[in-house]
Parts: structure tokens; C-alpha cells; sequence
């Protein structure tokens, strides 16, 4: 029980025991580690650095490197520490006084950095610098940053300040520009399999290769998660990793249902994809997994489909081939189409509150999208689905004129010209349906006697007549031919002229607003009405004048229906009128209202000096 207790006593996490304690140990930010060990050997080490980038890449890890490497006494040509002097030992044990760490998520005030700087005038007593880093610093308040900004650009000779913050964006420009910048990267899967790999071997693990490419995959270039991952799979698998075990603890779907839901989609079998998402969701999977998961699955494949992109496939060993094999299969049109409704579903997931039902939509969507893109196919392409909200384009038939549909018939008999010449009137044809009367062969017309002198009529449209087709005696206008085809489905009327403003017709008007106005119970605006006086100025204006302001709103008021009325009743949309007030007839405005709030309280207050005793008593303010 003893022995098991101090075993108990003695772990330590992968994250914290495999720590890099060299430069060289540092995985996947070689840009940042050659630089940091170039710096140290030409001695152009910066006062102040600063190291950004995502969780868990090595920030602190490479700041704690630096900090032990640059006190080293005895610094190796590859400019890495020797971990055998005072110094090293000191800093591996956890006691060494010249380097000193700060949480700034925890000590983000001004006071904090004030103690910090109170520190920073004291000279190392072992050693040539003495280094502070400062974690999270992007939590330091604005009055802690300022507070840091002078000791920051002028800070001793034998100080150095490493901070290292997850979000770059909070820092204030000033700290940024008193810092040495180093960004940091995700570690890549291959860089993290291959750390993995040295940590089992070491620890005498059973892993499979595909086991730890997932651990990596999950890790999305974290070490520090990827290595949480692995301790707690080593747990639960008694140091035998797999790859199936590991999709196990993870709750990671197999690619194997992927490959066969994406089969049966293809071959439009509803029944077998819906089976087989049964058996995917008694397996304990979420319906959102199940779409982002397969939604990868249809973006590994459309990677798949050109060779130059097959370095962006991340699946574990051995499954390269498979991914190949089956993306041929596909098309891209498909691919691409089942992608957006994927995209669309794990959108709307969360709003859906049956959500095995909105999973299932998604597959039977995807059930019969290969049959609606050979529907809208044509000669082999796939085009575009047409916008019905858009203009539309309609092919229109040019219809024929009168004059080129009689050119083949005999010329009719010249009607008699009016003496005064008028305007050019257009005609339709007597008949226009297929049941129509035939037309009458051409006949001789005698010349008439010579008409009777008489002042000659003004011909309009629905007097002026025309022959028939062929020399037919009948005479219809365009008028009466429109109201006997048309009249029992539209109203035809003739277009009446626009006429001028005349001064009776306008009062006439005028006067019976007037009386409407009277009728609605508005007595005060149908006297205005009455009493205002009303000026022709052109032939579609005209000004109405009268004596108050009061007057001018209240025909205002009324100008959008009155207009409409003038309008009507005189068939001409372009008259308009205005309201003007008769110059010297003005209203004595009271005095009381052309007074401000402190205007008027002075004026009671000389009326009344207790006023402003109880406004001073009561403390009360003017309210403008």
C-alpha cells in the first residue's frame, strides 16, 4: 500500500514531464529557436520580447529556456545551456532567484506592476541578467500598462522582460513597439506524431501509428492538449493504445460509416442511409458530429480530386488510397452541392428542436441530389438555377401593320379629304377573328355626284370612318371597333384633352371643397376656405392668398385630396397652387409664449420674490 501510494506521489503529467528543457527539444517553431540561440551567441539579445501565438505551441516554454540559457556560465557553442553549472541546476530545481514569473491574469492591477518594478532596480546577486515573464499578459489593465511603459523601453541593464500572451490584438500599440515580436505557429500532426512517438517509446507504450495520428488530429496543433489526449488514453486502455480504442474515448465516428452513408446516398438507397444512421446514433453520437464529421469527410474528398491539393488531406496512415479510390467516383458537382447542404444543416442544427428529424432531412436531401443534378443538366453541364426575382426575358411577336396586310388587296375607293387638314388617326380592321365575314372581291365604283358645298365638320375619332378591307362598304372608327371586340371585358374611353385653368370652373371647385368641408364638421377650415381669395398665375398654376397663419395651415392640411379634386375636374395633372399670407395682416404672437424657461421665471419672480425663495429652498433646477 506504501509502495503504491509513492508511485501515486511520483506522476507527473506527460505535459509537464517532457517539457523541453533545450531549444533543441522545442517542436515545430524552429523559426524562433534559431533565432533566440543566434541572438545569445552574437550577444544581441533585445531588453524585451514578446511571444504570441495559439495555446499550448511552446511560448512559455521557449521563454523559460531563454531566461536559463542567457545566466548559463558555461553556454555551448550551439548556444544552448549546459544544464551542468550552478545556474542551470538552480533553474531545473525551481529555486533560482534570478528569473521570476508573474501570472498577469491574476495580478492585472497597477499596483502588481508597481512591485514588479520596485524588483526590477535591484542587480542579480549570481548571475548577469535577471529575466521577468509575464504570462497572459494581454489581461494587464490599461493603468497597468502604462504603468509598465517607461520601465519597459529604458529598463536596466541586467533586466529582461519576456511576455507571452494567446491574444496580440489586446496589447497596446506602445507596448508592441518597445518589444522584440516572435509569433509563434501550430505545431503540424506530422511534428506531433513524431513527439508522441519518442514519449511511448520512451514510457514503453504499446501505440499504433493511426491511433496517434488521431490523438494529433484532435489536438489541432496543440502539444500540450495532445499530450493530455495521450495520458488520459493510456488510462483507459491499461498502455495499450489502438486506433479503435482511441476513436472510443475521443467520440470520434470511424471514417468507415462515412464511406458507407456516402455509398448509399450515391445509389439513392434512402432505406440503408437511414438504417445506417440509426445505428450511428444508438452508438451515443450527436447529430451535429455526425454532420460536421461528414461534412470533413466531403471536403477530404473534393481534396482528393486534384492531385496538386493532396497535401492538404489530413487522414491517418493507410487511408490515403481509399480517400483516392472513392473521390473518383464521385463528381464534383455533387461534392460541392452535398458540402452546402452540410454547411447549411450544422448551421441550423441548434435552432431545430427535433434533432434527429432535422438530421434526417439532411439525408434524404442528400439522398436524391444526384437525381436533381441530372435534372438540371443540360447537354452534359450543370447550369445555374434561374432567378425568378430578377427581370425576366419573354420572347415577343412583332405583329403586322394594317397598311402591309391590305398592300395585297385592291385599293379601296379614296374617302372624300376634309378641307382643313387634321391629325393622322389610326384604324383597325372590321374583322379581326378567324369567324369574320370573308373579304369582298374588288369592285368598280362609279364616281358619286359632286357633293353639296357646306362648311366643312372637323373629323375626330368617333366620327372619322374608313373602308373596309377589299372596298367593304362598312365604316367603323378604331373607337367603336375596340368596344365591339373588347367592350364586355374592359371599359374604353376616349382620352379627354388637359384644359386650362379658368377662374368660374376653379371657384366652382373651390367652393365645393368648401361645402364637403362643411359636411365632415370642419366649420373653421371650410370658412377659411370661403374667404381666401384665389389668383390665376399661369394656365396650371394658380396662388391663394389669405390673412392668417392659422388659415395657411388648414388649407395646407387639406392640399393632397384637394389637389387630386382640381386635377380631376379639369383633367390636367400638372396644376399645381400655393399659399401665400396677405402682407401686413400678421398675429400678434402673446408675449408669454416667445419667453424661455428663465425668462418667465424671472418675470414671476418679480411679481412674486417667494418664487424664487422656493426654488432655492427646494434645490429645484430649470428644466429647458
Amino acid at each position: 500500500m506504501l509502495i503504491l501510494q509513492a508511485a501515486m506521489d511520483k506522476f507527473i503529467v506527460s505535459a509537464r514531464k517532457y517539457r523541453p528543457q533545450t531549444f533543441d527539444t522545442v517542436v515545430g517553431q524552429s523559426h524562433i529557436t534559431t533565432t533566440l540561440k543566434n541572438a545569445i551567441k552574437n550577444n544581441q539579445l533585445a531588453h524585451a520580447f514578446l511571444f504570441c501565438g495559439p495555446r499550448g505551441v511552446g511560448k512559455t516554454t521557449c521563454a523559460r529556456i531563454l531566461a536559463k540559457t542567457i545566466n548559463c556560465e558555461n553556454l555551448q557553442p550551439d548556444g544552448e545551456a549546459c544544464n551542468e553549472c550552478n545556474s542551470c541546476k538552480s533553474f531545473n530545481d525551481g529555486i533560482s532567484l534570478n528569473i521570476h514569473e508573474l501570472d498577469a491574469a491574476s495580478n492585472n492591477s497597477v499596483d502588481d506592476i508597481r512591485s514588479l518594478v520596485e524588483q526590477v532596480r535591484f542587480a542579480p546577486q549570481a548571475g548577469k541578467y535577471k529575466v521577468y515573464i509575464v504570462d497572459e499578459v494581454h489581461m494587464l489593465s490599461t493603468s497597468a500598462f502604462n504603468a509598465f511603459l517607461k520601465t519597459l523601453e529604458e529598463p536596466p541593464s541586467y533586466a529582461i522582460f519576456i511576455l507571452a500572451t494567446t491574444e496580440k490584438h489586446k496589447i497596446l500599440p506602445t507596448i508592441l513597439s518597445r518589444c522584440q515580436i516572435f509569433d509563434f505557429k501550430r505545431i503540424t500532426s506530422n511534428d506531433t506524431v513524431g513527439h508522441l512517438q519518442q514519449i511511448v517509446n520512451k514510457e514503453h507504450i504499446d501505440a499504433e501509428k493511426a491511433a496517434l495520428q488521431v490523438i494529433a488530429q484532435k489536438s489541432e496543433g496543440c502539444m500540450r492538449d495532445a499530450l493530455s489526449i495521450l495520458d488520459k488514453i493510456v488510462s483507459f486502455t491499461n498502455s495499450t493504445v489502438t486506433y479503435h480504442n482511441t476513436l472510443e474515448h475521443l467520440n470520434i465516428l470511424d471514417h468507415d460509416y462515412y464511406f458507407r452513408l456516402l455509398e448509399c446516398l450515391q445509389q439513392q438507397d434512402m432505406a440503408g442511409a437511414m438504417l445506417l444512421y440509426d445505428e450511428i446514433n444508438r452508438k451515443g453520437f450527436e447529430g451535429d458530429l455526425v454532420l460536421n464529421g461528414f461534412a470533413e469527410f466531403i471536403r477530404n474528398l473534393l481534396v482528393c480530386k486534384d492531385p496538386r491539393a493532396a497535401a492538404l488531406l489530413d487522414v491517418v496512415e493507410g487511408m490515403q488510397e481509399k480517400y483516392t479510390s472513392t473521390a473518383a467516383k464521385a463528381g464534383i458537382a455533387y461534392l460541392v452541392s452535398a458540402l452546402n447542404i452540410l454547411n447549411e444543416a450544422e448551421i441550423n442544427y441548434k435552432m431545430a428542436r427535433n434533432k434527429r428529424l432535422h438530421v434526417e432531412l439532411t439525408i434524404i436531401k442528400l439522398n436524391f441530389l444526384q437525381q436533381a443534378i441530372e435534372l438540371a443538366a443540360e447537354n452534359g453541364s450543370v447550369v445555374k438555377k434561374k432567378r425568378l426575382d430578377g427581370p425576366v426575358v419573354y420572347k415577343t411577336k412583332n405583329i403586322q401593320s394594317l397598311q402591309n396586310k391590305t398592300a395585297g388587296a385592291a385599293p379601296a375607293v379614296p374617302a372624300a379629304q376634309p378641307s382643313t387638314p387634321g391629325p393622322a388617326k389610326l384604324y383597325i380592321e372590321p374583322s379581326v377573328a378567324p369567324q369574320t365575314t370573308q373579304v369582298e372581291q374588288p369592285k368598280t365604283v362609279q364616281p358619286s355626284a359632286a357633293p353639296k358645298p357646306a362648311a366643312p365638320a372637323r373629323p375626330n375619332a368617333s366620327s372619322t370612318a374608313t373602308q373596309g378591307v377589299g372596298g367593304s362598304k362598312s365604316k367603323r372608327s378604331l373607337l367603336d371597333g375596340l368596344r365591339e371586340k373588347y367592350g364586355d371585358k374592359y371599359t374604353i374611353e376616349e382620352i379627354k384633352e388637359p384644359e386650362d385653368l379658368d377662374i368660374n370652373k376653379l371657384t366652382q371647385v373651390w367652393m365645393g371643397y368648401a361645402d364637403k368641408l362643411e359636411a365632415q364638421q370642419k366649420h373653421s377650415a371650410s370658412n377659411t376656405f370661403r374667404i381666401s381669395k384665389i389668383r390665376i398665375d399661369d394656365p396650371v398654376s394658380f396662388s391663394v392668398t389669405v390673412y392668417a397663419l392659422t388659415q395657411q395651415k388648414f388649407i395646407e392640411g387639406e392640399k393632397t385630396i384637394l389637389i387630386d379634386e382640381i386635377q380631376t375636374a379639369f383633367n390636367n395633372r400638372g396644376i399645381t397652387f400655393k399659399v401665400e399670407i396677405e402682407e401686413g395682416e400678421k398675429e400678434e404672437v402673446p408675449v408669454h409664449l416667445t419667453l424661455n424657461s428663465r425668462q418667465k421665471l424671472e418675470r414671476m419672480a418679480e411679481k412674486n420674490p417667494w418664487v424664487m425663495e422656493l426654488k432655492n429652498r427646494l434645490g429645484l433646477e430649470l428644466d429647458y
